[in-house]
């Protein structure tokens, strides 16, 4: 009995592996979400100087305004619409608690747009001093997110602390995903000897407690360097020993693949090795490290965050996401009850990941055949 083709199958035989997971990933309404919030993430962090206020665009400058609250955006005035201002606040002596509090004042600071300011390079290459928004007035600022213990508005913060928590991941992944697939390859297409002392390496590797050498490599780089140096440094290092699962997944992949038509074909044809390999085999794996490479950047960011609020990864002046919380830490339980805005830092923390988890699983189902509908 001969069994007629449905017109999906058909289609599928004549479109390619991409253009079908394209047309199944835009089905996935969740994954096109996260991916589009983490479009819009990534752009918040390419023009953090952009959408900093003017007046309060430079993250590292102090002021004697600690914990400043949010000032509202307002929008009407005397029952009318108006331009979009923020009244200015004034520290008040509470005569009943001895603590100085910010009140509100009647004094209105119009917002404009698109304002020229403090300077600010974007990719550290590009120089430029224009702004989203600002009020003009140096003695009346914008503070939408509060500000920190130092009087640095937490929005500009949060801004460029995201630079270092959203780049982290993405490099850190990528080095670690190059050697894992090149050892990998390497290790099944050669086997023997070469596959034996690939594998010992992996288990050598992966008796190392991370941990244990995060703090081990912090504490031999000298105080005065760059902190930011160190934390990339050593974020490297880790990516550079954390290749071992992903090299085993595709050792254990490219071994079957090895024994394909296609593969002795280009063998019997002349083909090098490092041809066969990058030009054969690996590519066989193209959907796999796409959803691997989406599932474990989360994992990565939340360690660079772990490690800065535990105070060994960015360090002042510079910031990160998880730094940030770290000073919400230190504020207690009045984090909470009296200055809550200090918490926002880890609200991005959890929405990454989230969205990242969402648009790894929809690119998981996309390139699965076994999970289209």
């Amino acid at each position: 009995m001969t069994t007629v083709p449905t017109p999906r199958l058909q289609s599928e035989k004549t479109q390619g592996q991409f253009a079908i997971a394209t047309q199944q990933f835009r089905k996935n309404g969740t994954a096109r979400f996260g991916g589009t919030v983490l479009i819009l993430l990534y752009l918040m962090a390419l023009f953090a100087g952009f959408l900093a206020p003017d007046g309060l665009s430079n993250y590292s400058t102090t002021n004697l305004t600690p914990f400043h609250p949010l000032t509202p955006l307002r929008i009407t005035s005397d029952g009318g619409l108006t331009r979009p201002y923020v009244n200015n606040y004034s520290q008040q002596l509470n005569l009943d608690t001895f603590v100085n509090e910010y009140k509100p004042t009647d004094e209105k600071c119009p917002i404009y747009f698109g304002v020229r300011g403090e300077s600010y390079k974007i990719l550290g290459l590009i120089p430029s001093n224009l702004h989203l928004f600002g009020t003009g007035n140096p003695n009346c600022k914008v503070y939408l997110f509060g500000g920190d213990a130092l009087g640095r508005d937490l929005f500009t913060r949060t801004l460029y602390a995201s630079q270092i928590s959203l780049t982290i991941g993405v490099l850190t992944v990528l080095v670690s995903t190059a050697i894992g697939m090149i050892m990998g390859s390497v290790s099944a297409y050669f086997g023997g000897v070469v596959d034996n002392l690939i594998q010992r390496l992996i288990e050598v590797i992966a008796s190392i407690p991370g941990l244990f050498l995060i703090i081990l490599l912090r504490s031999i780089f000298p105080q005065d360097i760059n902190p930011i140096l160190v934390l990339y440094i050593i974020l490297g290092i880790l990516a550079f020993i954390s290749w071992g699962g992903l090299a085993r997944v595709v050792r254990g992949q490219l071994l079957s693949v090895r024994e394909q038509d296609y593969v002795s074909a280009a063998t019997a044809l002349g083909a090098s090795s490092s041809r066969v390999m990058f030009r054969h085999m690996l590519p066989s794996m193209t959907s796999y490290l796409i959803v691997t490479l989406s599932l474990a950047i989360p994992g990565i960011i939340l360690l660079e965050s772990g490690l800065s609020f535990l105070g060994i990864g960015a360090v002042e002046p510079y910031a990160s996401w998880g730094s940030l919380l770290n000073q919400a830490q230190q504020g207690g339980f009045a984090s909470i009850t009296q200055r809550p805005w200090v918490l926002i830092p880890g609200f991005f923390i959890v929405a990454t990941v989230m969205c990242f988890q969402l648009l790894g699983d929809g690119l998981r189902d996309a390139f699965d055949p076994r999970r289209r509908q």
